[in-house]
């Protein structure tokens, strides 16, 4: 028996697996000696393009959009060495607009916001957090026939400026890029059309792969419309230190940081398990159940068919209650209503409609201290208790030769059965 730590919450979970069980992790390169440093050097070499200081005139307005409090970005490293040198290009904070990409999530309360981008930031510019219920956002133009409406301060800005960190995803792809506009700063309807039950069941809509993914393309295509002037994506270790940025116009500033993920993060794993332990990824990653549904999208690359996962996810914030997930699971009879692709779009069904799916394949349960064993039930998984235990019995129950897995990043490591 080996003992293996999992990130949950903010702090660390030990679990108890077999001496032959495998354990997959990401292979990070090693973090920037100077983080700070490496911003400022990407600014001023980019990937391809033009510098940061060509692209800011006097008098422009500049628009910088960050990840919001569910993505694990270190936006108090990335900011002020980019904020610092619009500042010294003459776009101080009168002139700047910091855009908080929510897409469909909850706003940051103060104080989050200050965690999530430092005090003095907070202090000294004008933040907007996006609500994609707006009445007020502005077409830019039509994809597929729908439209693509995106916040008007983005839009009405001389100079655009995205960051994000780039990981894979789900059904996206990959995270960062384009994602910081579309869903990031879109109105409802237009997150609803790039998130459609028809896309998010196409078997194109998965991990690591955005030409030919119909989320993705209607994502990019969408961006391309009214584009970021500047595009800044980071790589990052387990730390959440920043191990690469890349710096430039999309795509091919997203297609670098892309690139580059790949060869760290995706692990092959000798075919599939009976029992795979996975994660939410810690802090800020599994604040809820709706973040945590990628632990288990990632589980279901590697799970046998009628086998056990068991989600380890501290889910503080619940469900959440309340909102449009919840109000869909509580809806649900079973996986086969959550699987569904054949739903009328609406917010949340994407997440939903992936948890089906993994259902399908697996039992999972789920250990948190966020919601209760009656919780857990109503969202159509099992308890887990004491996780030892659990994945002791889940073994036995297997049969003899049964097989375990941990992923203990959760999603942020893509483990492939070869």
């Amino acid at each position: 028996m080996k003992r293996v730590l999992l990130p949950y919450g903010r702090r660390q979970l030990a679990v108890g697996v077999p001496d032959d069980a495998v354990v997959v992790e990401p292979a990070h390169p090693p973090a920037l000696a100077d983080e700070a440093g490496a911003v400022m050097e990407a600014l001023a070499a980019p990937v391809s393009g033009r510098p940061l200081a060509d692209l800011v005139r006097p008098g422009d307005r500049v628009a910088v959009v960050f990840p919001d409090i569910t993505r694990p970005m270190p936006n108090r490293t990335v900011l002020p060495p980019l904020l610092a040198e619009l500042e010294r290009l003459g776009a101080g904070p009168d002139r700047v607009d910091l855009l908080c990409a929510t897409g469909t999530h909850r706003p940051a309360t103060d104080a989050e916001m200050a965690e999530l981008v430092g005090p003095e930031v907070v202090a000294r510019y004008r933040i907007h957090q996006h609500r994609s219920d707006d009445p007020d956002h502005v077409v830019v133009g039509r994809v597929d026939g729908a439209e693509v409406a995106l916040d008007p301060r983005y839009v009405a800005a001389d100079v655009r400026i995205c960051t994000g960190f780039v990981e894979p995803h789900f059904f996206a792809g990959y995270s960062g890029g384009p994602k910081a506009v579309c869903p990031g700063l879109a109105a409802d309807r237009t997150i609803l059309e790039a998130h459609s039950p028809a896309r998010i069941a196409d078997p194109a809509a998965t991990w690591l792969r955005t030409a030919g993914n119909p989320v993705h393309d209607f994502i990019r295509a969408a961006v391309a419309l009214c584009a970021p002037t500047l595009s800044i994506d980071v790589a990052l270790d387990a730390g959440q230190r920043l191990t690469a940025v890349f710096c430039g116009p999309l795509p091919d500033a997203h297609q670098e940081a892309c690139a580059f993920v790949e060869r760290t993060a995706v692990r092959r794993v000798p075919g599939r398990f009976e029992v795979v332990v996975t994660t939410g990824g810690g802090h800020p990653l599994d604040r809820n159940l709706y973040q945590a549904v990628k632990g288990m999208a990632a589980a279901e690359r590697v799970v046998a068919d009628t086998g056990t996962v068991l989600l380890v996810a501290a889910c503080g914030d619940g469900v959440p209650a309340g909102g449009a997930f919840a109000r869909l699971l509580a809806a649900a009879r079973g996986p086969a209503d959550l699987a569904e692709p054949g739903g009328a779009a609406e917010s949340d069904r994407w997440q939903a409609q992936v948890m089906g799916r993994v259902l399908r394949r697996a039992e999972v349960r789920l250990l948190t201290d966020g919601l209760s064993d009656d919780e857990v039930r109503a969202a159509h998984l099992e308890p887990a208790g004491d996780l030892d235990l659990a994945v002791a019995q889940a073994l036995g129950a297997a049969g003899p030769g049964a097989r375990c897995c941990v992923l203990v990043q959760g999603p942020l490591a893509v483990a492939t059965a070869g």
